[in-house]
């Protein structure tokens, strides 16, 4: 008989919230999940008027490479709503951010006006940034608080093909858990005819039937006899939490045998599935386990380190072994270095095919904030009294 892939338990939101132990009762295997992926609409792009701009540092240089090949990247570009004294009251970002046209300014000729087109960050806390009166407008800036210069007003001209508002999002079927055997509350909640059935959360498991990841919340609303074997029943949850992407299919079928026991299985994965790998690998990472001493020599193998998500992967297993965790973005792997994570610094980084990264790493343009350079990396550690040796 095949192992299950799924186990149902009883969700009691406030009761983890504040951390209580041992109040989730197991309600049932799952063969299988049926609609359980679903990976977030890419956001809509529009198009932008940067109103009286005084330009500088790579703004600057991305306006004078739009005037020769069209258009130019930006990146994440970041407006600092500015009070009349000049203070920062509210950030608001617009990702993935490219200048496609500018023109003088009409109100001042010392100014430009700069079109770009890009994508409202969907961390942003409203629809439109709004200057309060007597404000000089907005102060730029890029990735790291990096200096663009200033602007005096913003317009948002259109977003994407279907007008202001934009397509609307197509409706998520229900998750339909197939091949159930309840036990337990659920077990007499079906007997008893009940239709609240309760609230609930689904984990992954693997091969040998061990907690891989938590992958959803919701509430139970239906169930059938499942044609999957006799006393079976298919339920249908509605959740209420983020469903996993798509990528979590294959991180999770990378770890169906258990926890990886050889290093570099990661590399398999695409750029999404690398992602999902770091959020697999901290799930089941044990902290607060003694840090091996100071001064000890780790050896990260750099062949795979193709992209920023590769990078924090490897060093993940140089540090805590293969799935292992030490970081997924530079804030965390600062925090790793704190202590309690596996490492306890000043240690030895041995980075194996160091050319690799040196190639790769921030060449690429993405979405968002700019993933790390491999210099950006060497300066970290080196603030950080890392001692890393190119091999």
């Amino acid at each position: 008989m095949e192992s299950p892939k799924y186990l149902l338990v009883s969700y009691d939101a406030e009761a983890e919230f504040n951390g209580d132990d041992g109040y989730a009762e197991a309600w049932s295997s799952c063969a299988e999940a049926e609609g359980l992926f679903s990976d977030p609409p890419r956001p809509e792009r529009g198009t932008y008027e940067l109103l009286g701009c005084a330009l500088e540092g790579e703004l600057r240089t991305a306006f004078t490479r739009a005037r020769a090949d069209g258009s130019a990247p930006l990146g994440l570009l970041v407006l600092e709503v500015l009070d009349k004294k000049g203070e920062c009251l509210v950030e608001w970002e617009l990702d993935d951010a490219r200048v496609i046209d500018d023109r003088p300014c009409a109100r001042d000729l010392a100014l430009r006006d700069i079109t770009v087109e890009a994508s409202e960050s969907v961390d942003n806390a409203s629809d439109y940034p709004q200057c309060p009166p007597l404000s000089p407008g907005y102060r730029l800036s890029g990735a790291g608080n990096r200096p663009w210069g200033t602007c005096k007003d913003l317009a948002h001209v259109r977003t994407g093909p279907s007008g202001p508002s934009g397509p609307s999002e197509p409706l998520e079927p229900p998750l339909r858990l197939l091949g159930c055997s309840p036990s337990g509350a659920l077990r007499a909640a079906l007997d008893a005819g009940e239709e609240d059935l309760g609230h609930a959360k689904v984990l992954r498991l693997d091969a040998h039937g061990r907690t891989v990841q938590p992958a959803v919340e919701g509430e139970l609303t239906a169930w059938i006899p499942s044609a999957r074997g006799r006393g079976l029943v298919d339920l249908t949850l509605e959740p209420w939490s983020e469903r996993p992407p798509t990528a979590a299919s294959e991180v999770w079928d990378l770890w169906w045998a258990g926890r990886p026991s050889e290093p570099n299985v990661w590399a398999q994965c695409t750029a999404e599935g690398r992602e999902f790998w770091l959020r697999t690998a901290l799930t089941n990472h044990t902290y607060g386990e003694p840090d091996r001493p100071p001064g000890t020599t780790y050896h990260l193998d750099g062949r795979h380190i193709t992209d920023a998500r590769g990078f924090f992967c490897a060093i993940g297993e140089a540090v805590n072994g293969p799935g292992g965790y030490f970081g997924w973005g530079l804030d965390a792997l600062n925090d790793c270095l704190r202590g309690r994570w596996g490492a306890d610094a000043p240690f030895t980084l041995v980075w194996h095919g160091a050319h690799i990264a040196r190639t790769c790493l921030g060449v690429t343009p993405h979405t968002g904030n700019r993933p790390v350079t491999f210099e950006e990396l060497l300066v970290f550690f080196a603030e950080k009294h890392i001692d890393v040796r190119l091999a």
